[in-house]
């Protein structure tokens, strides 16, 4: 049973009470009595070291520690938390034939956000140039899913270059970007390596891996997916890339570390996100797996739903939203009734009735990752 701590009205009360108990025959807790005064304070003290032994408590476990003490569990495991990273890719401008584009020089999306020419590059015969560019580092450390965007996206000089036209695009999807990593998807990973005892290569083992790359929420391992030596790894980016939906930008792949006899690649190497992911797994993967990395094909999951008032009805898309994102899994199955059981806590929602899907449970096929597609209501 948890410890009760006192109030702070409680402390005071009982301060009074010693103080009252201590002076017979006289009131020494008057208005503005020295005693009255020193009571109050010392209640407050007493309140404020119960808070302290109270912080205490809660960082002497991962279960509940916050901050530089849940990250120094997570060290003890060699987990760390993921940092932020900025977006990548490569942008095309037009220009002069054989006049540089500098690396260094700053470039400029339509809403303010800068990345940076990694290397220089000289316009060729086509009339344009494309160089690597890499999203300006946000200086607090907090932010870099922001740098994301698809191939295709308008960007600009943020400098005049002789011999280069201001306008150009993104030829490439910009990936990569993700924010710091927040305490709670860090602490879930923090226990779930204090739960897991590392086996070099078993099934928890690669989904571990590559939660830890940054921006990777949500990660499956299918052993033997493309057959007999193969290891399919499917990620989710929920939060660097919101804009497709959580699903990794890019084709799917194996590291282009993981080569083979001669130093060709083992297999056809993956870009984009898969391509980070698939680089990360590389160095700590058992030598004799062929890992791929694999974006996880979208499967909408219509509703019909009657009996929902229409103020709840976004609040009951939200709850099964949540049980997909939750309990969905690519080529997995979700009970009916935990579908039923989300809706049910929706506040507003007291007689309701799912007409579809109907049956168990919602199955998807291989490699496909469950989603909630179009509600209809009645």
């Amino acid at each position: 049973m948890p410890y009760a701590k006192p109030t702070l009205t409680a402390l005071r009360q009982q301060v009074a009470q010693d103080i009252a108990a201590s002076i017979p025959g006289g009131d020494g807790l008057l208005r503005f009595s020295n005693l009255g005064v020193m009571a109050s304070a010392q209640a407050a003290m007493a309140y404020g070291h119960y808070d302290y032994i109270d912080f205490v408590a809660k960082q002497s476990t991962p279960w509940t520690a916050t901050g530089e003490f849940l990250q120094g569990w997570g060290a003890m495991k060699g987990v760390y938390i993921k940092p932020a990273t900025p977006a990548a890719g490569s942008a095309t401008f037009p220009g002069q034939i054989n006049s540089p584009l500098p690396a260094g020089t700053l470039v400029t999306r339509g809403d303010g956000q800068q990345y940076t020419v990694a290397t220089s590059g000289v316009v060729g015969a086509s009339g344009t140039v494309t160089v690597p560019i890499t999203a300006v580092p946000d200086p607090a450390g907090l932010a870099g899913a922001v740098g994301n965007g698809p191939a295709g996206t308008l960007l600009s000089l943020a400098q005049s270059v002789p011999g280069i036209q201001a306008a150009g695009a993104a030829a490439t999807p910009l990936t990569g970007g993700a924010d710091l990593e927040d305490d709670e998807s860090y602490r879930a990973r923090v226990l779930a390596a204090w739960q897991s005892t590392p086996q070099g290569g078993a099934r928890s083992d690669y989904e571990m891996w590559a939660l830890a790359v940054p921006g990777v929420t949500r990660a499956w391992c299918a052993p033997n997916g493309f057959g007999a030596g193969t290891v399919v790894v499917y990620v989710m980016l929920d939060g660097a890339e919101s804009a497709s939906g959580g699903f990794p930008v890019g084709s799917n792949g194996i590291s282009q570390f993981d080569q083979g006899p001669g130093g060709a690649p083992r297999g056809v190497v993956a870009t984009g996100d898969q391509l980070a992911v698939a680089n990360a797994l590389a160095p700590l993967q058992p030598v004799t797996a062929l890992v791929y990395v694999v974006a996880p094909i979208a499967n909408p999951v219509p509703f019909t739903i009657k009996g929902v008032p229409l103020a709840s009805q976004a609040a009951v898309a939200l709850a099964i939203a949540g049980v997909f994102y939750q309990y969905g899994k690519p080529g997995g199955s979700i009970p009916l009734q935990l579908i039923w059981s989300a809706i049910a806590t929706v506040s507003g929602v007291s007689d309701f009735i799912v007409v579809s899907p109907s049956g168990s449970d919602i199955t998807s096929p291989v490699g496909n990752l469950p989603v909630l597609g179009p509600i209809t209501w009645q």
